[in-house]
């Protein structure tokens, strides 16, 4: 069974739209017969789309350092929650159990571990791919961004083969069925 590791928010956001897109995801997910890696807490954009899968009949494995367990509310339901010690172990771990990445909304956790799995794929330590799920617009501005350090010589194109940037949860699903 294949793994889609998600990186997205503690935080809910200030749209609803952010829920709903976990929540959809979280369904989709599970429907398709995939399994869920993702932080491990209960809140935010990460507990809809642990619960949605869940309520779906997912598999969730939850992965959060020891000192953030109480701290951000560690989810209590899941099919496996791994501790590790530090949110360097944490990105090892989901790299670890992931065959895909996925970063939905969040804030600078999530913007550390999508940019250092698509670092390490850039430096062919995997070969594992990374999709942008575009909500409400909230990567567009890193999209350009990755295009502008492409145009100023510090991204190769070619590296953009490694990362899909997407509108939808169901267009992201489809990639990831069709990937090689």
């Amino acid at each position: 069974m294949k793994r889609i590791c998600v990186f997205c928010g503690s935080s809910s956001g200030k749209s609803p739209i952010y829920l709903e897109s976990a929540k959809k995801l979280g369904k989709l997910i599970a429907q398709n017969g995939f399994e869920l890696v993702y932080g491990g807490a209960s809140i935010g954009v990460m507990g809809a789309i642990a619960d949605a899968a869940l309520e779906n009949g997912g598999k969730v494995i939850g992965v959060m350092p020891s000192h953030l367990i109480d701290w951000e509310v560690s989810h209590k339901g899941l099919t496996e929650f791994i501790s590790v010690d530090s949110m360097h172990e944490r990105k090892e771990k989901m790299y670890e159990l992931s065959d895909y990445f996925v970063s939905l909304p969040g804030g600078m956790g999530t913007l550390d571990e999508m940019c250092e799995i698509i670092t390490w794929a850039q430096l062919k330590l995997h070969q594992k791919h990374t999709w942008l799920v575009d909500v409400n617009g909230f990567y567009k501005g890193l999209w350009a961004h990755f295009e502008h350090a492409i145009e100023e010589g510090f991204i190769r194109a070619s590296d953009k083969n490694f990362i899909s940037f997407v509108a939808s949860e169901d267009e992201l699903i489809e990639q990831i069925k069709s990937y090689e």
